[in-house]
């Protein structure tokens, strides 16, 4: 019996770009073609994006949808040969959406598979817009059985169960799998765990989407659970693995923009640099995603809008980043000479705007209003806000994406100003907390010198008042991510917390930062989910909430 070569399009497909993701399906299909595939696997949903959201209920989406799958089929049969491709896409069959994989040669679907289990949860939406299949799908390659399953049906032992039940010896497995630290190891497991007794070859989608960034990191596991096959991680890649008479994966290779056959990785990278590379792809992706081809951000001399410029430069090139610091009166000199240093270092466009005559200006005209009062955060905000308003001023003219800098320590607790810092298009550090802002820091650094050293060892400050640390109003912030690790991401209760040895009235303190600057961040920037639980689409939190933990 023949071996059967199978190849794996680690893809990045748009949402709702059908003509693009198309013609990127038949791209790979040409590189399978050329390298004798016999079946070709994409990720889920390739054709239409994920996650499409309410663009799944508009009807003429989903006529749009059916045309150019046709049209998909009717090219790939062009390509000649036997070859196989399962595409992921959407059906609609008696007047219920599908979330499918179908199998598609000779200009037609030979077979088709519909998800069974719909992720309702976290990020995941799917039973807003699906229905649940409840058949199994079996075919054959050279007399080799095949069985399908979708991303979450592999986490559960019920979809490979029916497969094997039903014949399958490999278990392909199509996945829109979200990144979030340490994710790599769960799929592992949950899969290793659940295909027993059959070869798993498993293709997850690559690329940023909004609030959501795709890994890839594709693999193959043999029937014991053993890793024969990985693919890179944050990058498109095309993966080509194959099996003998009896599923059992032979060799493998892969290639990047369908170039030469290289060997596959031994590991993917360590959590800093994933999450290093995440950030990077899920700004460069936004972008290219929205039309933007530039990015401007306000440069402190502060730690957070430091990595913010690292990752700006490395992820779409420094002659497409400008910085600008906004000195007000209380902006230490140094804070001034560090962001210059790395602005020139960097090589980025670099600018200064004295804010303090817009600030005087700002005080002079409330001054009747606020007669007789003291000077509190009121007076701080305003100038965070006019900062702000610079930025946008700089965003409408010139076209470019602002990038705010805070970090999800601040956003948890409010330490930020609503159209102030939080001003912009894009909130890369939204999912980062300050502890994991210094470790990436320093990680950059050892790569090459892009921070100047006392940016990473100063005590944090917003310098909008005389003498400010972060330290004069929040915990500090190895015990302050501690809490809200916790209390965010594993939904502990503020007695558990205390249970587990921090103080009583330092958690009492920040679970009620975090209940009431819920409508702080309901108004903020999108940006990029690296934690189990991400504010945003993870984190769903009444603003008008009488509970009290």
């Amino acid at each position: 019996m023949a071996v059967v070569k199978v190849g794996l399009a680690q893809v990045n497909s748009r949402v709702g770009d059908l003509k693009a993701n198309a013609a990127k399906i038949l791209e790979v299909a040409r590189w399978a073609r050329g390298q004798g595939v016999d079946l070709l696997v994409t990720p889920e949903l390739t054709l239409t994006g994920y996650p499409a959201e309410d663009l799944f209920l508009r009807d003429e989406f989903i006529r749009r949808h059916e045309q150019a799958f046709e049209g998909l089929c009717a090219d790939l049969a062009g390509l000649g040969g036997q070859m196989r491709v399962v595409v992921g896409h959407v059906r609609r069959i008696d007047g219920r959406l599908y979330n499918v994989a179908s199998v598609v040669g000779e200009g037609r679907v030979l077979a088709s598979y519909c998800k069974h289990e719909l992720p309702d949860y976290g990020v995941f939406d799917e039973e807003r817009y699906f229905s649940a299949g409840q058949e199994p799908t079996v075919f054959e390659v050279k007399g080799l059985r095949f069985g399908l399953n979708i991303c979450e049906d592999a986490w559960l032992p019920t979809g490979p169960a029916m497969a094997a039940e039903h014949g399958a010896q490999v278990l392909l497995v199509l996945n829109a799998s979200p990144y979030s630290v340490d994710k790599q190891r769960l799929r592992f497991e949950q899969v290793g765990a659940n295909v027993r007794g059959m070869t798993a070859i498993y293709v997850n989608k690559v690329g940023g989407q909004d609030e959501l960034v795709f890994d890839g990191a594709s693999f193959v596991l043999d029937a014991e659970g053993g890793t024969r096959a990985r693919l890179p991680a944050f990058e498109e890649a095309y993966g080509l693995v194959e099996l003998d008479e009896k599923g059992v994966p032979a060799s493998s290779a892969f290639s990047t923009a369908g170039g030469s056959l290289m060997p596959t990785p031994a590991q993917w990278p360590p959590m800093l640099e994933q999450v290093y590379q995440a950030l990077k792809l899920a700004l460069s992706d936004y972008m290219a995603k929205t039309g933007f081809g530039k990015v401007v951000l306000g440069l402190s001399g502060g730690i957070d809008s430091a990595l913010v410029l690292a990752i700006a430069v490395d992820a779409i090139g420094a002659e497409n980043v400008r910085t600008v610091m906004m000195p007000s009166r209380y902006t230490a000199d140094i804070s001034q000479a560090d962001a210059l240093e790395m602005a020139r270092k960097l090589g980025v466009e670099h600018d200064e705007i004295l804010i303090g005559p817009l600030a005087e200006g700002f005080d002079a005209a409330l001054a009747p209003l606020f007669a007789g009062l003291q000077a509190d955060a009121t007076e701080e905000n305003i100038q965070a806000r006019i900062r702000g308003t610079l930025l946008m001023a700089l965003s409408n003219k010139f076209g470019s994406l602002v990038v705010t800098t805070g970090n999800k320590s601040e956003l948890a607790t409010g330490y930020c100003t609503l159209y102030g810092d939080m001003a912009g298009g894009f909130a890369l550090l939204k999912d980062v907390p300050k502890t994991m802002v210094y470790a990436l820091s320093r990680w950059r650094n050892e790569r090459s010198a892009a921070i100047p050293e006392r940016i990473i060892t100063r005590p944090p400050s917003a310098e909008l008042r005389p003498d400010q640390t972060d330290q004069d109003s929040l915990p500090p912030y190895d015990i302050l991510d501690g809490i809200i690790e916790r209390y965010v991401e594993l939904n502990q209760s503020a007695q558990q917390i205390v249970e587990a040895g921090y103080a009583p009235e330092t958690v009492a303190q920040v679970a009620r930062l975090i209940r009431i600057n819920e409508y702080k961040r309901r108004q903020g920037a999108v940006g990029p989910k690296i934690t189990s639980r991400a504010f945003g689409r993870d984190w769903r939190m009444p603003i008008a909430n009488g509970y009290r933990d």
